[in-house]
């Protein structure tokens, strides 16, 4: 015997050991790998044989960690462990194992290989070649990377404001849940082939790319904009420009619209079946639905009564659009008439017409300012005149006054004077008759006297 001195085989940490083996039996026809047999992590080449070991590289692997291994009888690489970072999901494809059924994409699902660390499990229990259905999340792994190539990819993220429709490449046909008053395509129970019933809320979700698709339908309110210079965040009306419409009197003109749709939670897989995407919803309906709408619409109308009845118009089309839309199960919030570019050479008739109205009225009202201030001259002229007029009205009501005043003085005067001539009149009179009373008293007196001086003289 001659007595080769080898090292121990070591694995460092977050790495394994891939083992080719140099003798053993032919692996079968079809597979890739070897299978597992007892070998006490290859450190018995004796029992790896008798137990029917096979020729070639192993679907195990060993660990980190120190082995007493016959370089001769097996060949160990070192190769990084899998490591899927956060917000990431690894997807699967085996490389050995059966075919996958006929029909399908992918294979079917199998329970027990522990995230495909025992890739033997995988085998015994059917599993396919090709992609898998089942993804692993984050987190580091012991994988064999001769029997599984993993892809990462980032989780699919369903923002706020919208629900993810999932459309499923694989599993059974389900049965359709939406009845017989839908007939645009299948809507099926969560897990079978095709879209299915309950949209995913916002939030992140570790989904398989290459088995399923989750498509973006918006909950809130969604503006969609026909117009050239405008284009919101979402994108969807990126390709919808402004509508050149032509009016009764044969004039062409640009007209901007705004369309403002909802899709409730609950329809969206509805919408999602029917149109497969928003972006066909928008140029499969809305775009030809919109256009076509306003360009009947002009036709029966002159551009000067389209521009007058602009807001009848606008609130003609909202109900034609909610009558329209709600037959996709979308709901029409407002439909909005924007800006409406008229013909330069109408905008010139137009323009010319209306300058030479407000001159007409820029006429009328100077004319009206000329009327008011000749109003106003002779109104102060007048006023004037009116202060001279008073001023003489008042002179002559002072002259009157101080006519009458001199009349009534003079009357009074005159009635004094009457007055004391009577008044010495009477009094006069009144001393004649008073004085002839004393003398006739006197007479009297002096008769009686000499009557009764005669009596006793008798």
């Amino acid at each position: 015997y001659g007595v080769d001195m080898h090292a121990f085989t070591v694995i460092p940490e977050g790495k394994i050991g891939l083992v080719l083996s140099n003798d053993g039996k032919e692996i079968p026809t079809g597979a890739i790998l070897a299978r597992k047999v007892p070998s006490d992590n290859f450190q018995d080449a004796e029992s790896f044989l008798n137990n029917g070991g096979q020729k070639g590289r192993q679907t195990s692997y060993i660990t980190a960690g120190t082995y007493r291994i016959n370089n001769y009888a097996f060949t160990i690489t070192i190769a990084d462990m899998v490591n899927i970072h956060e917000n990431m999901v690894g997807i699967v494809t085996t490389l050995d194992g059966q075919p996958i059924q006929s029909g399908q994409i992918a294979g079917k699902h199998i329970e027990g290989h522990n995230n495909f660390q025992d890739f033997d499990i995988f085998l015994e229990n059917g599993g396919n070649r090709g992609l898998q259905p089942s993804i692993i999340l984050a987190g580091s792994y012991n994988i064999n990377p001769w029997a599984i190539q993993i892809e990462e990819i980032p989780m699919t993220d369903v923002p706020i404001g919208y629900v993810g429709v999932v459309i499923s490449y694989i599993g059974e046909d389900g049965k359709d849940l939406t009845g017989e008053s839908f007939r645009h395509g299948n809507i099926v129970s969560k897990g079978q082939r095709g879209v299915w019933m309950e949209p995913y809320g916002p939030g992140k979700y570790p989904i398989n790319k290459y088995t399923m698709k989750v498509e973006l339908v918006p909950t809130t309110n969604l503006v969609l904009n026909w117009a050239n210079s405008r284009s919101e965040a979402h994108q969807l009306d990126k390709n919808l420009s402004t509508i050149t419409v032509r009016s009764q009197d044969g004039f062409p003109f640009n007209l901007d619209v705004s369309q403002i749709i909802h899709i409730p939670a609950n329809e969206a897989p509805k919408v999602i079946a029917r149109f497969g995407s928003m972006n066909n919803l928008v140029s499969q309906v809305l775009e030809p639905t919109i256009g076509n709408y306003f360009r009947n619409s002009a036709q029966d109308s002159d551009v000067i009564a389209f521009l007058a009845t602009r807001k009848e118009r606008q609130q003609a089309a909202k109900e034609n659009m909610k009558t329209v839309l709600d037959e996709y199960n979308v709901n029409a919030v407002d439909t909005l008439i924007g800006d409406i570019a008229p013909p330069e050479s109408l905008m010139k008739t137009l323009t010319d017409r209306k300058i030479a109205q407000e001159e007409e009225k820029t006429y009328i009202t100077q004319r009206m300012a000329q009327e008011k201030r000749q109003g106003m001259e002779k109104e102060t002229a007048i006023a004037d005149m009116q202060k001279e007029i008073v001023k003489a009205q008042q002179s002559v009501e002072i002259s009157q006054r101080t006519a009458d005043a001199a009349v009534k003085k003079a009357e009074g005067d005159a009635n004094s004077l009457k007055l004391q001539v009577d008044a010495e009149a009477t009094a006069t009179k009144m001393r004649a008759n008073a004085e002839a009373e004393a003398i006739r008293a006197r007479a009297g007196a002096q008769a009686e006297s000499t009557k009764l001086n005669a009596s006793a003289d008798a």
